[in-house]
């Protein structure tokens, strides 16, 4: 009967262990996440995007917060879209839908240092947009590059 018991306790203990170690290795971090959705989205240097840019019928979104934008401005003509609402406003079905979210068009994202809009171009993927890009460093490296910034 001991032995029943004892061996009962050891696959418990065993079961627990295991279980608790797949939780943990299944837990993804947020620059996991960003790492993963660089490998299935189009990343562009600066200076790739400004080429699209100036050739035109380009969407930029910017996906900073309003208050990021006041603190180190933008690319002219961005459209402004918090990464909060982006689903909201690129959801065509709901009263939020922004005209500039068109699956039809050439879209490319940036944020401050491209983690969130490598994960916003995820997420347009995943809505079914074909066409989106983001700019890889971001605004950052956009100015780093020397590319023109208007500042409110």
């Amino acid at each position: 009967m001991k032995q029943i018991i004892l061996t009962g306790r050891l696959v418990s203990l065993f079961l627990f262990f295991t279980l608790t170690t797949h939780k943990m290795m299944a837990q993804k971090t947020a620059t996991d996440m960003v790492k993963a959705a660089k490998q299935e989205i189009e990343n562009l240097t600066p200076r790739q995007a400004y080429d699209e840019i100036k050739k035109g019928n380009i969407t930029v979104i910017d996906i900073r917060e309003p208050d990021e934008l006041k603190q180190s401005g933008t690319i002219a003509g961005a459209v402004n879209a918090p990464r909060g609402m982006l689903e909201f406003y690129a959801d065509a079905s709901l009263p939020y839908h922004k005209p500039e979210f068109d699956k039809e068009k050439r879209i490319i994202l940036y944020c401050a240092s491209s983690g969130r809009s490598a994960l916003a171009v995820k997420t347009l993927k995943e809505m079914g947009y074909t066409n989106v890009a983001h700019i890889d460093g971001g605004l950052k490296a956009w100015e780093t590059a020397g590319l023109p910034v208007i500042k409110q």
